[in-house]
């Protein structure tokens, strides 16, 4: 009788542990309004991203390091969340603009796949792109000139706060990314 109730007792802390809502992710800091120009030659900014989830990254399309595997991840987080069309979108910021034109983003996104209904490819004058990835995701400097860039992915709520940071290059970030996408989904 004991080790029925044991067990039972045990069952049931289980049942309630798993059911436990897990805590949210932390508030960083909020994304300030922009726009940019998509990979369709269109305006692009944070109105089109007012309501969603977003993932984002900073890319150059003649990179010969860490962008070609950036780009990959990105494409796996795409195809895990292909559930969520309407709920996630994938965000490609170019720190070349002056090269990266919405033509040469357009062929890059062929390379990769993307579903261009989710996954946009950004590129616009040098001071909005340094504003962005300098004062609202805190990730360097694009202003001199120089192609080194950081290699993280930067995970934005629904309401354009930035939750996560997620490195790139050590280890695979993507189930993170998309486990963290939903626990926002929980809340």
């Amino acid at each position: 009788m004991k080790r029925v109730f044991t067990f039972g007792l045990v069952v049931a802390l289980a049942t309630l542990t798993s059911c436990k809502k897990r805590e949210p992710l932390p508030v960083m800091r909020s994304v300030p309004a922009f726009t940019l120009t998509s990979e369709s030659g269109k305006p692009f900014g944070a109105e089109q991203l007012a309501g969603k989830i977003w993932v984002a990254d900073f890319i150059y399309t003649t990179c010969p390091g860490p962008c070609p595997r950036m780009s990959t991840q990105m494409r796996r987080i795409q195809d895990l969340t292909a559930s969520l069309p309407g709920v996630v979108q994938l965000v490609s910021f170019t720190i070349n603009p002056d090269v990266d034109t919405p033509e040469v983003l357009t062929a890059y996104s062929k390379r990769y796949l993307a579903d261009l209904s989710r996954w946009h490819f950004l590129t616009g004058k040098r001071e909005v792109i340094q504003k962005i990835k300098r004062e609202a995701f805190l990730l360097g400097d694009v202003s001199t000139g120089s192609l080194e860039h950081s290699t993280r992915f930067v995970l934005i709520d629904r309401k354009g706060q930035v939750r996560a940071y997620y490195a790139t290059l050590d280890g695979d970030p993507v189930p993170h990314v998309v486990d963290d996408i939903k626990r926002i989904l929980e809340e």
